[in-house]
Formats: C-alpha cells, sequence, structure tokens
C-alpha cells in the first residue's frame, strides 16, 4: 500500500501535441489549468501523427486505473489534409476506463489505439455544434470555428463539456475507418534507441533468432534479445522495450553502447519492411 494518501478528486491532464513551441505550450497549458483548476498538466510535444500515437499508448499505460484527460493533437493543413478539411481534421472524442481521449482523428494518431484494441470508435464533433451544446457565446464560438489555434481555442473546451456531460452531439466513427500503422519508428529516445509500431508477435520474435529490416534502402541485420542488457556491445539488437500497454509491448532497434538511431541514419516517421531470418 503507498504512503501517500489517496485524493479521489485529483485528476491528469495530458497534452500531446505538435503545437509544441515555448508561446504554444503555456497557452494550452494554462487554458486547461483554467478549466480544470488543480490539476497537474503534463506536455509532450511531437512533430508527426505516429508520435503522437505512440505516446498516447505510453500515456494509457502509465495513467494506470487514474483518471484524467488525454488532448492529443497533430493537424497538418497542407497537402492531403488540405484537400480533405477546410480548416483541418475535425476533433472527436473516446473514453478509456476513467480517461477521456480528445483528439483529432485524421492520419495515424488514433492507429496504434485501434492495434492494441483499447476502443472500437471516435465521437467525431462539429466545434459550432458542440460549444453551443456547452453554453458558449456566438463571438467565442465563431473564433473558434474559424481559429488556426483550435488546440487551443476548442480542443480544452471540448474536453471539459465532455467532462462535465460525459457526452456531446457528435457522428460515430467506427475503428475499422481508422488507418492502420504501418512498420516504422514513432520515437528515438535519448540514447538513440528506436522505438518501433512493431509487437513481438509481429516478427514471430524469438530469443537468438535473427530479422532483417530493409531500412531506407538498407538492409539491417538485427538478433533479437529480450532485454537490452543481453546485446554484445556495438551489435544490432531487437529488444523488447518498455513502451507499450499491458502485456504488449513494442519491439525496439538498439546497437549496444551507442546510438542505433545516429548509426544506422535513422529518422522518426521512417518506415521500413523487416522479414523472418
Amino acid at each position: 500500500m503507498s504512503i501517500f494518501a489517496y485524493d479521489p478528486f485529483i485528476m491528469f491532464i495530458t497534452v500531446i501535441t505538435d503545437c509544441r513551441d515555448a508561446n504554444a505550450q503555456s497557452r494550452q497549458e494554462t487554458r486547461y489549468a483554467e478549466l480544470f483548476p488543480g490539476t497537474h498538466v503534463s506536455f509532450v510535444g511531437v512533430s508527426s501523427d505516429i508520435e503522437a500515437a505512440g505516446n498516447l499508448i505510453d500515456v494509457l499505460d502509465g495513467a494506470g486505473e487514474a483518471e484524467g484527460v488525454i488532448a492529443v493533437n497533430v493537424a497538418p493543413r497542407h497537402g492531403r489534409a488540405k484537400e480533405k478539411w477546410p480548416n483541418g481534421t475535425p476533433f472527436g472524442y473516446f473514453w478509456f476506463k476513467k480517461i477521456l481521449v480528445v483528439c483529432t482523428i485524421d492520419g495515424e494518431t488514433l492507429s496504434l489505439v485501434k492495434k492494441f484494441g483499447l476502443a472500437d470508435r471516435v465521437n467525431v464533433t462539429d466545434i459550432r455544434e458542440v460549444m453551443l451544446f456547452g453554453g458558449y457565446d456566438e463571438s467565442v464560438i465563431e473564433h473558434a470555428a474559424t481559429s488556426q489555434f483550435r488546440s487551443f481555442d476548442y480542443l480544452p473546451r471540448l474536453a471539459r463539456i465532455v467532462w462535465d456531460k460525459k457526452d456531446a452531439p457528435c457522428d460515430v466513427l467506427p475503428f475499422s475507418d481508422i488507418p492502420d500503422a504501418g512498420p516504422g519508428v514513432w520515437w528515438i529516445d535519448s540514447f538513440g534507441n528506436c522505438k518501433t509500431t512493431l509487437l513481438p508477435n509481429d516478427i514471430q520474435f524469438e530469443e537468438g533468432a535473427k530479422r532483417e529490416f530493409v531500412l531506407n534502402g538498407l538492409a539491417i541485420v538485427a538478433t533479437c534479445y529480450k532485454q537490452l542488457r543481453s546485446v554484445p556491445d556495438y551489435q544490432t539488437g531487437l529488444i523488447v522495450g518498455s513502451s507499450g500497454y499491458g502485456d504488449k509491448r513494442f519491439v525496439e532497434l538498439v546497437v549496444q553502447g551507442t546510438s542505433a538511431a545516429k548509426h544506422y541514419q535513422i529518422s522518426q516517421k521512417d518506415t521500413f519492411e523487416i522479414t523472418r531470418g
């Protein structure tokens, strides 16, 4: 039993977003703190939807049975996104245990939630409709609907509305319509270890077996080890890492004693093919 008293009214808020410069971070953290007084707000800056997807899994895992809000935002307005949505991807929400996830829905942001089977649908919202439902004035609603910073002007308010009312006007999008996560690197840690989107079953992980990656045209042969400490010095290994949810953990590409990312010139978001050795 913990030596610390447990207050059932304490909750957490974690923001995962590509709006990550110091100004954007401070504004978002302040708004969540204003809407959810007394909560602890954590911030994770990302640069892509697949980075957000992996961090979402890790935060859900870290939260355990606690209650809280996770806000996930990756909303490009260029390229395909500009053609598909007039002002960026819509926002939606879903519940997981006692956790409310409010999020963008386009791209691979929810692909790893789908892979882990943690939800079967996301509720897609319309900004004007939901904010009217939440009792906001027309001028505030219109500003949020046309804002270039919707993760500040709308997403925290969506979280507060749904947290209070448990639901909001929405259209249901089944996770069968969410894209699958392709094989790739979703995060590079401070040691240069590369967290992949793969689970051990995806590669028939077997201690001592060799697997071949084809990454940026380069074939990389790696041996499977259950733990990082088992990888010989300066050798390439595939290990079962710490990130993931429950008993399912992501496979990591490592080079013992140095950075796998630098050694193989790997970037976050790099994709690859893998064959059984």
